[in-house]
């Protein structure tokens, strides 16, 4: 296999019992490795991803958690596949960030040992939550948004679901126009992950960040919504229920946060 290029899943032999009856089949996995994020030679986070995109992910993540201010901060991108007679395959992305960046990141470094579903994993104290997020600024969009952009999204979602359809275990996170229309869509076996590199797309497209929303297949819950904020996300939409933390930052932030969607309708936090 091309290591370079992840497919995502993986094929095992498996034992299917269905009542008294047992047959074997083939079942595919969601890949889960560690990714080790190095910045300037400094390693600052190992992350579980599904690895691929791995490039986008490492972009998203350094803007989402405040690493960067933007992408133009980030001066090369090195991904690198261990899995050929590893035990247990990893990769690693080794960034070159400005200056400026990396004697912040130095002074505020801690150890993140990230795992599925988990934001703050290695946070050392309470003061270091950062839950105060930027305004996303006012730019009309939500005026814009067609009637029935949402159900438009939560019909689309799933026909680019491929490995979620295949293994029933990753979670996507979509950016959508005012129509609802699925412009990119990205997987992973962990939903910041998967919200990571759809910023990452973003950013290395120079996509107006404004002039769309987010469709998540996950719950809402409070570190997806600060990442949206950091990038001016103005609407996050998810199909399951969202959690107080998020809703809090999504009112703070100025975004509009709708859960529970679907082609009939939505629940909506951003207001009181």
């Amino acid at each position: 296999m091309d290591y370079a290029e992840q497919v995502g899943a993986i094929a095992l032999q498996v034992r299917r019992h269905r009542g008294a009856n047992v047959e074997a089949a083939v079942d595919h996995i969601g890949q889960e490795w560690p990714v080790a994020l190095v910045f300037n030679g400094i390693s600052h986070a190992v992350m579980m991803c599904t690895p691929r995109e791995l490039e986008a992910f490492a972009v998203g993540f350094s803007v989402s958690e405040g690493i960067v201010e933007r992408g133009s901060d980030i001066h090369d991108i090195e991904v690198t596949m261990h899995a050929e007679g590893a035990s247990i395959p990893y990769a690693q992305v080794a960034l070159t960030v400005v200056q400026q960046a990396f004697v912040a990141l130095k002074e505020r470094r801690r150890a993140l040992a990230g795992r599925t579903g988990c934001g703050v994993c290695g946070v050392e104290s309470i003061d270091l939550l950062d839950l105060a997020p930027e305004r996303v600024p006012e730019t009309g969009f939500i005026a814009r948004l067609a009637p029935d952009a949402i159900a438009r999204a939560a019909r689309e979602l799933p026909a680019h679901q491929a490995l979620t359809k295949l293994t029933g275990g990753l979670h996507a996170a979509a950016w959508c126009n005012a129509q609802g229309d699925i412009v990119h869509a990205f997987e992973d076996v962990g939903r910041h992950n998967a919200l990571d590199k759809l910023i990452g797309r973003l950013i290395l497209d120079r996509t107006d960040t404004t002039n769309g929303f987010v469709f998540l297949s996950s719950r809402a819950s409070y570190e997806l919504v600060r990442k949206a904020a950091r990038v001016g996300i103005p609407m996050v939409a998810t199909i399951s229920a969202p959690s107080s933390l998020a809703v809090s930052i999504a009112r703070q932030a100025g975004i509009r946060l709708v859960s529970f969607c679907r082609e009939a309708g939505y629940v909506a936090y951003d207001e009181p």
